[in-house]
């Protein structure tokens, strides 16, 4: 997969978010803060009150008897109370559908009302949030991210020129009259292998197969409009596509801005294998830096004989066994492995008393380009990263990741990040996954544009593996809720510290 120049950095600054319906159900959410704080006031004054029905009335304003609300704006927020001034929890995707209570909880400065919803919060039914479960923005996206999976949406890079974005399915004609695009072209290998990465495209769903006109979310740019599309994507674009479909002898892909865009104008991104390592016994993690490395296994007699290859970048956990005067190290796995081939983690102190108290943070090494994620004193997870490419630089006046003790304040599921502000060429990068912003505009995120991990590369974010980006989304507080696209707090979540 080849992008842009501009492209290879990562792009820490967060852009214009698109939408995207949240689907995958998700693991019970630890440490979970009380639900509903407003509503719970609204219940005790109700009881005080001598309400003639207060049982029914308390169970109408909580979620759980199967009513559901609707997000129809690109980002539904999720208050702390029912008012406007109340603080962000976290936010909903356009497409969203989540349990609300039955009833709402007052309408100020909200005429739709206010919805307790799961498993907390409250949000304003209106041009944000919809109680119709049949409303158009619900009926144009088909699926959410893949929420877990290493690629939560199934990604893209524009080619030369960039693709049309189209407000429907578009006949042959309407394809002829904006791309000029005749018919009868062979097939080009590009194409194929592009298939393949895809997958199959889904079927029509009613929506789609009427060919009406995509709508846009509330908050959603539209700065142009044609009759058949909405002009061009930006140049060097790279997308998340939520569903893709086969029409008239091409392949269009559905963005998370609700967009059609022709495959055949893009290029589909390859998977990198990059995976850490999870800890799972005592040991040091450690990584294969070489190419060509021979691991070691012990015979019938106990004798150390060549075996298999041990990947590039693959993970391993060191027993602090040794042999051969040092030369070959112990994996738990029982394979030795050259130690001189190794990128070992040096194991972090615990400053901040949080091993003793059992909780967990994050290590970060720029000299190593090493992550490892600790639960008390215990490493439980490991990887190679992609920090700032200004490595130990100052971070104001470089692209160097910041340094120092931090704490997860924000995570997405998936968020748009522009290109590097200093390039030639701007970076238009979609659906980047699973974001944790720590500082400023800082994230830990997952990169589909470059798979350089184990190396500076970035402009001060630290770039991640997807698969690697996954599983820390999901262990890292605060937890994001089951149909919720992003969840804040102010107060922090996982520490994580950042050092040479």
């Amino acid at each position: 997969m080849a992008l842009a120049a501009s492209a290879l950095a990562a792009a820490c600054g967060p852009g214009e978010e698109p939408p995207g319906r949240s689907a995958a159900a998700l693991p019970a959410a630890p440490e979970q803060p009380p639900a509903d704080s407003g509503a719970s006031e609204l219940l005790a004054a109700l009881d005080a009150g001598g309400e003639a029905e207060p049982a029914a009335t308390r169970e109408a304003l909580r979620p759980g008897r199967g009513d559901k609300l609707a997000s129809i704006a690109m980002r539904t927020f999720v208050y702390a109370a029912p008012e406007r001034g109340a603080a962000k929890l976290g936010y909903l995707r356009a497409g969203a559908v989540i349990e609300r209570a039955a009833a709402p909880s007052g309408d100020a400065g909200c005429p739709g009302g206010w919805y307790a919803v799961h498993p907390r919060g409250f949000v304003c039914v209106g041009k944000g949030a919809s109680l119709d479960l049949n409303h158009e923005i619900v009926a144009a996206t088909p699926a959410g991210p893949r929420r877990g999976q290493p690629y939560p949406y199934r990604y893209v890079v524009s080619r030369k020129p960039p693709p049309h974005l189209y407000v429907h399915l578009p006949s042959e004609a309407e394809q002829r009259r904006v791309e000029g695009r005749s018919r009868g072209q062979a097939t080009p290998a590009w194409s194929l292998r592009d298939e393949a990465l895809l997958g199959e495209p889904e079927p029509l769903t009613p929506f789609f197969a009427s060919r009406r006109d995509l709508p846009k979310p509330f908050g959603a740019a539209e700065k142009v409009r044609f009759p058949a599309h909405r002009g061009r994507a930006r140049a060097d674009s790279a997308f998340g596509l939520i569903s893709t479909f086969a029409w008239t002898g091409r392949r269009f892909g559905l963005t998370t801005e609700l967009d059609l865009i022709p495959i055949d104008r893009t290029s589909a991104v390859v998977p990198t294998a990059m995976r850490g390592v999870e800890v799972k016994t005592e040991g040091t993690p450690a990584f294969v830096m070489h190419h060509g490395v021979r691991m070691l296994k012990p015979d019938a007699s106990g004798e150390l004989k060549p075996d298999a290859w041990a990947p590039y970048r693959s993970g391993w956990v060191l027993t602090g066994k040794t042999a051969a005067g040092g030369a070959y190290v112990e994996t738990d796995a029982g394979a030795w492995i050259p130690a001189s081939a190794l990128r070992v983690a040096r194991l972090g102190r615990d400053f901040w008393g949080h091993a003793a108290r059992g909780r967990k943070w994050i290590d970060i090494s720029i000299e190593l380009q090493m992550l490892v994620a600790y639960e008390g004193v215990r490493p439980v997870f490991a990887t190679l990263v992609s920090t700032g490419r200004g490595e130990l630089a100052d971070p104001t006046t470089t692209s160097a990741t910041v340094q120092g003790t931090f704490f997860v304040r924000e995570k997405h599921v998936t968020a748009t990040m522009d290109g590097d502000d200093l390039s030639e060429t701007s970076v238009d990068l979609r659906d980047v996954p699973y974001v944790q912003y720590f500082h400023n505009s800082y994230a830990l995120h997952g990169v589909y544009w470059h798979d350089a991990f184990g190396k500076v590369r970035s402009s001060g974010c630290v770039n991640l593996s997807p698969a690697d980006a996954a599983w820390l989304f999901e262990w890292t507080d605060p937890p994001v809720p089951e149909g919720w696209h992003a969840a804040f707090n102010d107060k922090g979540g996982t520490l994580v510290y950042i050092h040479a």
